[in-house]
């Protein structure tokens, strides 16, 4: 998957394709509502998921609720087409975990 960074018209197109995810400078972030435990499920879920595909999110736990972030590292810190394909794959763990979008 390439790593080179997106345009602003590359990743306002690719947001568009994500309801849910927002930009926040040169990351991509989205809230789920889901109890501490559930979220812990999540959590390990997505973390193998990320192992296999050599991309990860930062991840911040809550009692009720987990944030992710998702920019290329490799990149400067932009974001890139690896970021938007984590972000669609996080999604659909996170519906299989019941988890509830936060805007």
């Amino acid at each position: 998957m390439g790593k080179g960074p997106l345009s602003d018209e590359e990743i306002t197109e690719r947001l568009a394709a994500l309801p849910g995810w927002v930009r926040e400078g040169d990351e991509i972030t989205r809230t789920y509502g889901i109890r501490y435990h559930g979220g812990i499920a999540l959590i390990v879920h997505v973390a193998d998921v990320e192992r296999l595909i050599g991309h990860h999110a930062d991840i911040d736990l809550r009692w009720d609720n987990v944030r992710f972030g998702i920019t290329t590292h490799d990149a400067g810190h932009r974001l890139t087409e690896a970021d938007f394909d984590l972000a669609a794959r996080i999604d659909q763990i996170a519906a299989a975990h019941e988890a509830q979008p936060r805007t």
